[in-house]
């Protein structure tokens, strides 16, 4: 049966050719009240186009913090699932990763047989999308816990057969990812060859310490950034995020 309410994918659909954009990432294990009403604020003032919700180790309540966040923003709320119990019926969309950087047979298809009941039940828009994890210098918390290597940053070929594989195999998203607390952002090189190859959108997170290196990303090919530890460091950050996401929009409509 096809899935009601496609809120989500042709909004990022539309991205590849007209817009690029910015993603909140939001810590459920944070989500007390003024931290999320906090998110809330700086993702409506800097006009994110989604807030993504997840990681790779959740303990508190995904439904409270949907619910809550429902009531601060109009903004998309995404599950950014870790592990195939980071499940809500309150989120917008799910984004059904599938880590095909790894080899790890429960991140490539065994967490999405147990997730499969639910999400039909509750009629979650689904966005499949090939999930690579790029090396940032640092060993990461998804590294960890789905016991896979990442690719290697300075493999720029690797990175594209593995995408350009997600692609073939149907995914709607491509999302490359340094790790949470990544010392180094994905290079614009790899991010580049992979945009220059592949059809559908790509977004691009972990690492991003500066406007200027998510302005880097947008500029090799990135169609969204996502922003979190250093929003939660230094609030302020977000608008220097949004500053390179309108410039960004300038050149790609000049």
């Amino acid at each position: 049966m096809e899935q009601e309410n496609k809120l989500v994918l042709p909004l990022l659909e539309k991205s590849k050719a007209k817009e690029k954009g910015f993603a909140l990432l939001v810590d459920p294990d944070k989500a007390d009240e003024s931290y999320l009403e906090k998110c809330a604020i700086l993702a409506n003032n800097a006009q994110a186009k989604l807030i993504l919700i997840g990681g790779s180790l959740v303990f508190n309540s995904l439904d409270s913090v949907f619910e809550k966040l429902h009531k601060l923003t109009d903004i998309p709320l995404v599950l950014f699932p870790g592990s195939v119990i980071q499940l809500s019926s309150h989120a917008d969309a799910i984004l059904f990763l599938s880590l095909i950087s790894g080899r790890n047979p429960e991140f490539l298809i065994g967490n999405h047989v147990v997730a499969a009941p639910f999400i039909h039940k509750h009629k979650l828009e689904t966005i499949p999308t090939g999930y690579l994890l790029i090396n940032g210098g640092h060993t990461t918390a998804v590294e960890y816990i789905s016991q896979t290597q990442p690719i290697p940053a300075n493999k720029p070929d690797l990175a594209v057969a593995t995408a350009l594989a997600g692609q073939l195999l149907g995914h709607k998203l491509i999302y490359m990812d340094a790790g949470s607390g990544a010392g180094n952002p994905i290079p614009a090189e790899v991010i580049k060859a992979v945009s220059s190859t592949l059809k559908v959108p790509i977004i691009v997170g972990g690492g991003i310490r500066s406007g200027k290196q998510a302005l880097d990303a947008y500029r090799a090919g990135a169609d969204i950034v996502v922003v979190g530890n250093k929003v939660e460091e230094n609030p302020g950050f977000i608008d220097e995020i949004s500053q390179a996401t309108k410039q960004a929009n300038l050149e790609l409509n000049s």
